[in-house]
């Protein structure tokens, strides 16, 4: 019985009844579909697995492509620097066929679907974003470079003794486009996301973005020197430099005692020098320039405007160097264009480029003895004459700069020797003309103190003892800090100084502590270093404690061009150590960090855990 009609039919279905022919196209239907299904299913699965497939070939192939592009790019940086310029072209175009094929593979349909896939694509489109940085590099970058390269090659650039300014001025608009190039790469290799699950291509996206930063480095100090060396070489008139020899047997802020001097003139770029002269030659000197008041409350103590000894106890070159040009005015009458500092160290570098010299009494000074004779064994050769000592320093410097400003065999030696110390900085210039001191000050050659905020750490030590003991002694240095956490962070600089001088009998003015002023009356065995430790922190530091070998000491507090400076002073007897920790809260502030060394006789690289923070 039912209150419904069923679609018009009075006759009742048993439910569990029905027409085979009703069951067949039901089946059937659900069969089709079923099929239907896992045909699409299978379709989607193999497209699935065929892209899978084509992007794991890809990678493949992207990897390997890209590991060598990036092997030959290094290659052809590091054959730039060494001036091997068919070396450079070679792997600079190596570098280009491995880097587009890398990006061709990273740039397919496959690829780009996935990479489009939010999360799971993360390390896909890194890849993308490297293989367009490598690709960039090699085409518009390294390969003109290693054009440029042939162009101003050493053998070219130098020859018969004279530097071609000239040349060298023709190639600074391409070396200038270069690093803007270089630049914007760099820009966007740091902007590369993070792959987030894929640590090799994390890996990767940190070594290319090294790469790439140790690169514009070169390139904007390419460029840099091509727009500065020909004005200073003389290239539109000649120019003249007051060079002074440091003797870092004697530690000062800027490296050693001005222990000689000499007048290097350059006209379109054939350098000359006039006969050197001793730091006697300027006892009577003074410097009546006005360095500002920080200044003279820092210095002033010490007479460095009156008195050459301390006329560079700042680790700041342009004030020493200010000075050192005032005072040779004031003296001769004449005015010089610049000044430029050296030390012993750097001599057996060029030693080492242009082959020993052969004094007059027969005596070769080479690159392996330049440094002994001069800041130690003329100390015991001539233990009372102080005057001959410095003739016989003074010849041995003449024969040397002699040398190097002569016919030099190979440009190429001789320019990676001049390198090695600047990298060391055993060199430093200073330029009286502001736009080209302006651009120095961009270059590790300025040696200046900088003004930004960036994290900084530089360790000065100052001979308190007016003797020659620094020879002897050896020193590290340790800047470490927290994370990028809050504004402020804990940070530590440890010194340690060791005093290694032998158990031998030296003259006094190599052991004894004449330079103590009379009022400072302590008795010290000979040979005891008495040094002044000075950190100069990032600006804004505080200091919490100073500790020496474990104890608590006080620490005079001053300032320099924005900077904190903290002072410990050390009384080191012979195979004594010295451990200092300055500890600070320092402000949490973005930038490269700068732990610069001060060049006495071992160079000291300070080892640095600093985080660097982005922001």
């Amino acid at each position: 019985m039912g209150f419904f009609s069923r679609g018009g039919s009075d006759q009742e279905l048993d439910p569990e009844e029905g027409t085979g022919e009703d069951d067949e196209r039901g089946g059937a239907s659900r069969l089709v579909r079923s099929r239907g299904f896992v045909v699409v299913a299978a379709a989607v699965v193999l497209v699935l697995v065929g892209l899978g497939c084509w992007v794991a070939i890809g990678a493949v192939e992207a990897r390997s492509n890209l590991e060598q592009a990036r092997n030959s790019a290094q290659k052809a940086k590091d054959s730039l620097l060494e001036a091997d310029t068919a070396g450079a072209a070679e792997s600079a175009r190596n570098a280009a066929d491995h880097a587009q094929a890398a990006r061709d593979a990273t740039h397919s349909l496959a690829w780009n679907i996935v990479a489009n896939v939010p999360w799971v694509g993360s390390p896909f489109k890194t890849g993308q974003q490297i293989t367009d940085v490598v690709s960039g590099l090699a085409s518009n970058v390294l390969q003109p470079a290693a054009d440029v390269g042939v162009t101003i090659s050493p053998d070219r650039l130098y020859k018969d003794g004279r530097v071609d300014v000239d040349l060298l001025r023709s190639q600074e608009a391409q070396l200038s486009s270069l690093a803007e190039k270089a630049t914007q790469l760099n820009t966007e290799a740091g902007a590369i996301q993070d792959p987030h699950y894929v640590s090799s291509i994390g890996n990767a996206r940190t070594q290319l973005q090294g790469q790439i930063a140790d690169l514009t480095s070169i390139l904007e100090n390419t460029a840099l020197a091509a727009r500065l060396v020909p004005p200073m070489m003389g290239a539109d008139g000649p120019r003249t430099y007051f060079m002074g020899f440091q003797t870092n047997a004697e530690a000062r802020g800027t490296g050693g005692l001005l222990g000689g001097f000499g007048v290097l003139r350059f006209d379109n770029g054939k350098p000359t020098v006039d006969a050197l002269g001793s730091n006697v030659d300027l006892a009577d000197a003074i410097a009546p320039i006005d360095l500002g008041l920080e200044y003279d409350q820092q210095y002033g103590f010490a007479n460095p405007f009156t008195d050459f000894r301390n006329s560079n106890l700042s680790p700041h070159f342009p004030y020493a160097a200010q000075i050192w040009r005032t005072m040779w005015e004031q003296q001769t009458g004449s005015k010089v264009d610049g000044v430029i500092a050296i030390d012993p160290v750097a001599l057996s570098y060029l030693l080492g480029a242009v082959g020993p010299v052969t004094m007059g009494d027969g005596e070769v000074i080479s690159k392996d003895n330049v440094v002994e004779l001069t800041e130690s064994t003329a100390y015991e050769r001539f233990p009372t004459d102080q005057l001959a000592r410095k003739q016989y320093l003074q010849d041995i410097a003449n024969a040397v700069v002699a040398k190097i400003t002569g016919q030099v065999k190979s440009p190429r030696q001789l320019l990676d020797a001049l390198g090695k110390a600047v990298s060391e900085r055993r060199i430093a210039v200073w330029s009286a003309v502001p736009q080209e001191q302006t651009l120095l000050e961009k270059t590790a050659l300025a040696h200046s103190i900088p003004d930004d905020d960036s994290p900084y750490a530089a360790v000065v030590l100052n001979n308190l003892g007016g003797n020659k003991l620094d020879y002897y002694l050896e020193s590290e240095v340790e800047y470490a800090a927290d994370d990028c956490k809050g504004d402020t962070r804990a940070s530590t600089v440890t010194v340690k100084l060791t005093n290694k001088v032998p158990n031998k009998p030296l003259p006094d003015y190599v052991s004894d502590v004449a330079g103590l002023t009379p009022d400072v009356s302590i008795e010290v065995p000979r040979g005891t270093n008495i040094t002044s430790v000075r950190l100069f922190a990032t600006k804004n530091a505080n200091l919490s404690a100073a500790i020496l070998n474990g104890e608590r000491v006080p620490a005079i507090v001053s300032s320099e061009r924005g900077h904190p400076v903290f002072e410990v002073q050390v009384i080191l007897p012979p195979g004594q150590v010295a451990n200092i920790n300055f500890q600070l809260s320092e402000p949490t502030v973005k930038g490269a960090v700068r732990a610069p060394s001060q060049p006495l006789i071992n160079t000291v690289k300070p080892k640095v855990t600093v985080p660097t923070c982005r922001g």
